[in-house]
């Protein structure tokens, strides 16, 4: 087997079967040649070539097993349920902030209406004592 830049991927001598995979480095047309040297006396050969390409490719027995693939679906569940418990909190926490950034804007407002009672109350007190002190009442 070569690839469209002639690297060669495989290569068999005197082989009578077998298999092989490898993972495209190269885009593009790859060879594939099959050769018998001569016999005496000449036989029949017949060459049966499975070529698999992309997820099918991929031979899934050999990945998980049927024991492997339920615990890999238990911790699925588990990393769906933390997700789902990460999500309801960051929702929680997005109305908790808005309901915080409200109550700011509120205190601001109160915390200004409360500096203006004060400041009009001083300047009160000051005039009135300032009135009373003109009449010598104080």
């Amino acid at each position: 087997m070569s690839s469209p830049k002639r690297n060669n991927y495989h290569l068999g001598d005197q082989v009578d079967s077998g298999t092989f995979a490898f993972t495209a480095a190269e885009s593009g047309d790859y060879t594939t040649c099959f050769w018998a040297n001569k016999h005496k006396p000449p036989v029949k050969m017949t060459i049966e070539f499975d070529w698999k390409s992309g997820v099918a490719a991929k031979d899934w027995s050999k990945v998980a097993k049927k024991g492997q693939v339920e615990t890999m679906e238990i911790e699925l569940k588990k990393l769906y349920d933390t997700v789902s418990a990460i999500h309801e909190e960051m929702f929680y926490l997005r109305e908790r902030d808005e309901e915080m950034q409200e109550l700011n804007k509120e205190t601001n407002s109160k915390m200004f209406s409360l500096l203006l009672c004060l400041s009009v109350a001083g300047l009160q007190i000051w005039h009135l004592k300032s009135f009373f002190e003109s009449k010598k009442l104080l």
